[in-house]
């Protein structure tokens, strides 16, 4: 495993402290689940980006899906 250090305002050790109690946790569980989470929405956020910026994505006319879908009820 790697350690890592870091130094967070004051009130955000608060919080951290809070939810760590209320969750019956540890600092470190919580913060590293924070991570994981940030991490994998990081990674969504760049494959969003990536189809945003692909030309063969088609672009498609909001008023002409509207009517397609309205169409199939």
């Amino acid at each position: 495993m790697v350690q890592v250090t870091a130094r967070l305002p004051d009130a955000l050790g608060v919080e951290l402290d809070a939810a760590a109690k209320q969750l019956n946790r540890c600092r470190a569980d919580i913060i590293r689940q924070a991570i994981e989470y940030y991490l994998d929405d990081v990674e969504d956020l760049r494959q969003a980006v990536d189809t945003l910026k692909d030309p063969a994505d088609p672009v498609l006319d909001w008023a002409e899906v509207r009517d397609a879908l309205l169409a199939a009820d």
